[in-house]
């Protein structure tokens, strides 16, 4: 059977002054399709979307829609070919119901009848199998409400071609499957859909075809079904990457980090952290999961002296002597001179981790305190520093004296924790390290924490994949609206059991342990 083309890119190509974004990229997306762009960071991936969605505009090329030419200038135009983009960072209006923020911008004859407008939405929602209340308001909904809103947003005019940004980086497995199930009815309603997605496992579950890029060019489009993730990688690398985490057993574990029933309530009222309580053990990685805004950069910032706590208590055992020193109310310096070894990776990279203006040789030296004296045990120079995390994590940049605003999300990344890990903590806390990294950087950062907890570190870990957490981590501590649902051991833990504790009331799970 013939397949119908609904999207066409021949020759297609981008440059952001001397840099090719895109280079002479030749792409087919068939009607009633889920195809996957897959690439490592800086490969293309976002630049070419972009320019389907009219965000940005070829330099060379022609895109084709429905076998016909297409100029897309903007993303109102992008929508006059029937085109939608679904971003990562949703755009919506926190005071206005769904379907107010769903008919925002659009042109309709007469005046509006929201009661019309929320029964067109209904009408979408059911079509597909979406839950939406089209009177309820954004700041009530959930993280996978507002995605819905996004995506019924575009599907309200008129687009028939969907693009998502790494849709489920922010959602549960439950809601993951749910969003899948909607998906695939799109596709036998006859929508064509782009996902970016990093997890080779979704890919391999959703899709019918994945385009791989590289260096900007389109490498190979193969069939999902007759492909594998190892393939997949060593099309996106040009090499052969091997896709393992080795877990070793805990050795000589104690107890570095106690944490007693932690407390915070914010300006508006609201409780932040809710009674928590945990121990961190040397030689352990202990993973926390939770949807986004359950607490989680709240608490690793509290322990960091970064997040004032109203009650509890924050105890590090000091390895070397032996000293059991309160951290509460004490700043990061303050934490330093205590002889604490603690490093960070926040989820913020520029805003707290590194100085976007500042080049890579400067920001190592962020971790220099006052009178000159180096963080670093092994009093390496920064410049030599820079050259070493450059090498070792294959960082993309002109050379170590490029500004890090310059740097893909990525790249940042790798910069920010090779510093962190280079300052030999005794605690070492990530929070989303790897998020926005490809799949081979992502294992590099993996084996990483790996080579920490084998030399004795306390390592704290928050990641959103859920599968990355049960094969990586001993135990998982999940948290929910602030508080603490359950702590699970990572090896017998299934995914849907961590899932449910990530949405659990403190009423339910009070109940669970009583």
């Amino acid at each position: 059977m013939n397949k119908t083309v609904a999207l066409e890119l021949k020759n297609v190509s981008k440059s952001f002054g001397n840099k090719h974004a895109n280079k002479n990229v030749d792409l087919t997306l068939y009607e009633g399709e889920i195809l996957a762009i897959l690439g490592e960071n800086g490969s293309g991936k976002t630049s070419l979307v972009n320019m389907i969605a009219g965000i940005y505009y070829p330099d060379e090329g022609e895109i084709f829609v429905g076998g016909e030419p297409a100029v897309i200038t903007s993303p109102k135009d992008a929508f006059k070919y029937k085109i939608g983009m679904i971003h990562q960072h949703f755009k919506l209006v926190d005071v206005f119901s769904a379907s107010e923020n769903i008919v925002l911008g659009v042109n309709e004859e007469g005046k509006f009848k929201l009661s019309e407008i929320d029964g067109k939405v209904a009408e979408i929602a059911d079509k597909y199998g979406f839950l939406l209340n089209p009177k309820k308001k954004i700041h009530e909904m959930s993280v996978s409400e507002k995605q819905t809103v996004e995506i019924i947003k575009v599907l309200y005019r008129g687009a028939d071609i969907l693009i998502l940004d790494e849709p489920t980086a922010v959602l549960t497995p439950q809601e993951i499957e749910k969003l899948f199930a909607v998906l695939r009815r799109m596709r036998e309603d006859g929508k064509s859909i782009i996902i970016i997605t990093h997890k080779m496992n979704e890919v391999m579950s959703l899709t019918d075809r994945v385009a791989v890029m590289r260096k900007g060019e389109h490498i190979a489009t193969v069939e999902t079904a007759k492909t594998n993730e190892n393939e997949l990688t060593e099309l996106m690398m040009g090499e052969k990457v091997s896709l393992n985490i080795n877990r070793t057993e805990p050795k000589n574990t104690s107890d570095r980090l106690v944490v007693k029933n932690i407390t915070s309530v914010n300006k508006e009222g609201i409780t932040v952290l809710d009674d928590i309580s945990f121990t961190a053990r040397s030689g352990e990685i202990l993973g926390i999961a939770g949807i986004a805004g359950s607490g989680q950069r709240e608490l690793l910032e509290a322990i960091a002296g970064l997040y004032h706590i109203d009650s509890g208590t924050i105890v590090y055992n000091n390895p070397e002597t032996g000293i059991e020193e309160n951290l509460r109310d004490k700043n990061p310096l303050q934490i330093s001179e205590l002889g604490v070894r603690l490093s960070f990776v926040p989820e913020d990279r520029l805003g707290m981790g590194l100085v976007a203006n500042m080049d890579i040789v400067d920001n190592m030296m962020l971790r220099s305190y006052k009178n000159g004296k180096s963080f670093f045990l092994d009093r390496r120079s920064p410049h030599d520093l820079a050259m070493e995390i450059i090498q070792e994590l294959n960082v993309i940049t002109p050379d170590e004296h490029t500004p890090v605003r310059r740097l893909s999300g990525g790249n940042i990344q790798k910069v920010l924790v090779g510093r962190e890990i280079a300052a030999a903590p005794t605690v070492f806390m990530a929070a989303y390290p790897v998020r926005g990294l490809d799949v081979n950087a992502s294992y590099g950062i993996y084996n990483l924490l790996n080579k920490q907890k084998e030399d004795g570190v306390a390592v704290i870990f928050v990641g959103e994949d859920l599968d990355v957490l049960l094969e990586l981590c001993d135990r998982i501590l999940v948290i929910a609206s602030g508080h603490i649902s359950g702590i699970v051991d990572a090896r017998s833990a299934t995914k849907e059991e961590v899932g449910l504790l990530m949405t659990k009331t403190k009423e339910e799970g009070e109940a669970n342990n009583e």
